[in-house]
């Protein structure tokens, strides 16, 4: 079961600003990845249902960080279908993040009150996901999609759409800035922040200081 509710889901996406969303197929890796992100400040975390028996290494992570990381909030990404969506909500998930909009997948989210967050591409999708209940949706693939220039854009006929881009966000001050001055909730981030070398060396510290980094570039963004 869920130990956060999509209410303080949301406000701590917004709070942290920021999203890291990894997967790895050794579960040890997953968790030095999650330490990594807790000690540099995140509190969100997207884990992506991605490769076989994806499922299991998600269980063993969510178990583990209870007790290790307990305030950092891990939820699921990628995921298209409601039999996946109920797997991983049985499993402990605290979101589910989705590229598309699925009906059946919201009214699951909904009926446990989970974080949904779908994928949508244009202004009617938004509208679409919000008639089912999400609070905040997602770009993807951001810079596809049009950038923050689309944000802006879709901010001007309905400012009360809370978006989270994810893919063409990178972790330098200058595309923090056009996103966040777009008027985003939050920014998921993935390759940027994991370089395949990085990961491959264990180099885990350095991802513990570019999140801190980039923790302190959205803070300074949001004051």
């Amino acid at each position: 079961m869920a130990r956060y509710t999509r209410i303080e889901v949301v406000l701590k996406m917004k709070e942290t600003g920021m999203v890291p969303v990894f997967y790895h197929k050794d579960t040890e890796v997953c968790k030095q990845i999650v330490r990594a992100c807790y000690d540099g400040g995140v509190r969100v975390f997207e884990f992506t249902n991605r490769g076989d028996f994806a499922h299991e290494v998600f269980g063993e992570l969510l178990k583990w960080a209870i007790n290790e990381t307990p305030e950092m909030i891990i939820g699921v990404g990628s995921v298209i279908d409601s039999a996946t969506c109920a797997l991983y909500i049985q499993l402990g998930a605290n979101f589910i993040v989705s590229p598309i909009i699925d009906e059946d997948t919201a009214h699951i989210c909904n009926r446990r009150k989970i974080a949904w967050c779908p994928g949508c591409g244009s202004v009617t999708e938004i509208n679409k996901a919000h008639e089912l209940g999400a609070e905040v949706v997602k770009i993807f693939p951001g810079s596809s999609v049009g950038g923050p220039d689309f944000v802006s854009g879709v901010k001007g006929p309905m400012p009360w759409a809370s978006i989270m881009p994810t893919g063409g966000v990178s972790p330098d001050k200058e595309n923090l800035e056009a996103w966040f001055k777009a008027g985003v909730h939050c920014v998921g981030m993935g390759s940027q922040l994991f370089p395949k070398e990085v990961i491959e060396s264990g180099n885990y510290q350095a991802i513990t200081q570019k999140c801190h980094d980039i923790l302190a570039i959205i803070h300074k963004l949001k004051t």
